[in-house]
């Protein structure tokens, strides 16, 4: 045989990381699970893992994710969506707009078709006429807001019950149990057993208190893999993301795709809007996203362009933000003793990586959150107000070494450009 036909094993390419493994994810996440409950245990903290507490998270995690999956699907199509604000404000409007004088529904269509126009005046300018995406974003942004300020003086302030900041109250979707499962699991994680209750919380929180719209938007992200990652469709949009010039050169419509993306990005975003006014609060209020948006761009980023690592991370912002509503002074201060523990363990694996000067800075901060969690009972109120947003910076600093976007993401795009 000749030595040409055997293949030459290939050399690693420098700066290449390995994706993380499913069995490796999973291993992780029990051990966050098990050290969580350990310091439940410790601090007397129940309330980090109740079913009340978990079922919160859900409801303040779907927004955010709903704004996260809106910027994957732009952002794989190579548009960078910072509009994604602007877009679940006019989903707030429109939704509670419609849904108070036509039903929930009808609000939540409208929700999807407000935040999809959002998404038609950001393709325009980003596809069509080459703006800056940021810029365009930041427009979109500035003008969903006074739109939507300027409108609400017209049609909720002379309504009943409304205001010029606020919408007459919306029907109910309802909201639902699993028969059975949710009550038992809800008993099961009042014993506070060790582990054994904090799974039982966490499951029971999945199952209990559901709206409607939150089984629809939590099918959203098994869906959104499936087209973008096992459909031709999706192939295609994705490589208007990645290479424009080689997808025009066989064949594929870059400016549909794009305009395409961007539509549906608007319409997650504004489905997500729609929830915070008809779910969460059942009224439309002025300045309701409260940066959402941002924190669902932020969640994608995350979740390094994946749909899998966005649910995560619109999961542990949707927690760290149901703090605020439930024992947060007192859950917070147990979470602080968990990030030390977890520091300790980030500097044992530093140092097994023989980066020693990372793993002694972290050993320090360790330290430092140790002596906080000791020195204090309670965490004060601002803490805790702004911990979805500290999580967020810490995050994005901590995931921003393996992150991949897509190659042409932001880029201007020219049609013919590559002949």
């Amino acid at each position: 045989m000749s030595t040409a036909t055997i293949a030459k094993p290939q050399a690693k390419q420098p700066g290449k990381r390995r994706r993380m493994s499913l069995p490796v994810l999973l291993l992780i996440i029990a051990g966050v699970l098990v050290l969580t409950s350990i310091v439940r245990l410790i601090s007397g903290a129940d309330g980090i893992t109740s079913t009340g507490q978990m079922s919160t998270a859900l409801r303040l995690a779907v927004p955010i994710g709903l704004a996260g999956l809106g910027g994957l699907w732009a952002e794989r199509a190579g548009v960078v969506n910072i509009g994604l604000e602007g877009m679940m404000i006019l989903g707030t409007w429109f939704g509670a707009w419609a849904g108070y004088q036509w039903g929930p529904w009808t609000g939540v269509a409208f929700g999807i078709i407000g935040g999809a126009l959002g998404g038609v005046l950001h393709a325009v300018a980003t596809v069509t006429f080459k703006v800056n995406h940021i810029v365009s974003g930041v427009a979109l942004n500035i003008l969903a807001l006074g739109t939507t300020r300027y409108l609400s003086k017209f049609t909720f302030e002379d309504a009943p019950q409304g205001s010029s900041k606020q919408s007459p109250p919306i029907e109910s979707l309802g909201t639902f149990d699993i028969p059975g499962l949710s009550s038992w699991l809800e008993t099961l994680n009042g014993k506070h057993w060790f582990l054994v209750s904090d799974i039982a919380g966490l499951v029971g929180g999945l199952v209990t208190n559901l709206s409607p719209l939150t089984v629809v938007a939590v099918a959203l992200v098994p869906a959104t893999w499936w087209v973008l990652w096992r459909t031709a469709f999706g192939l295609r949009l994705r490589s208007c993301g990645e290479n424009p010039v080689a997808a025009e050169s066989l064949g594929v419509n870059v400016y549909k795709y794009k305009y395409i993306a961007v539509i549906v990005s608007g319409g997650f975003a504004g489905l997500g809007g729609a929830f915070l006014s008809i779910v969460a609060s059942n009224v439309y209020l002025d300045g309701q996203t409260a940066g959402r948006g941002y924190i669902g761009l932020a969640a994608m980023i995350f979740g390094n362009w994946m749909p899998g690592g966005l649910a995560l991370g619109a999961g542990l912002f949707g927690y760290t933000d149901s703090l605020n509503l439930r024992g947060g002074t007192t859950n917070v201060h147990a979470l602080i003793l968990l990030l030390a523990i977890l520091l300790v363990v980030g500097a044992a694996y530093l140092a097994w990586k023989k980066k020693y000067v990372s793993a002694v800075v972290t050993l320090v901060i360790s330290a430092l959150m140790f002596l906080w969690y000791t020195s204090v009972d309670e965490v004060p109120r601002q803490v805790v107000s702004a911990a979805p947003y500290l999580v967020t910076l810490l995050v994005l600093s901590l995931s921003a070494q393996r992150l991949r976007m897509p190659k042409a993401d932001g880029l201007p795009y020219y049609k013919g450009q590559g002949k």
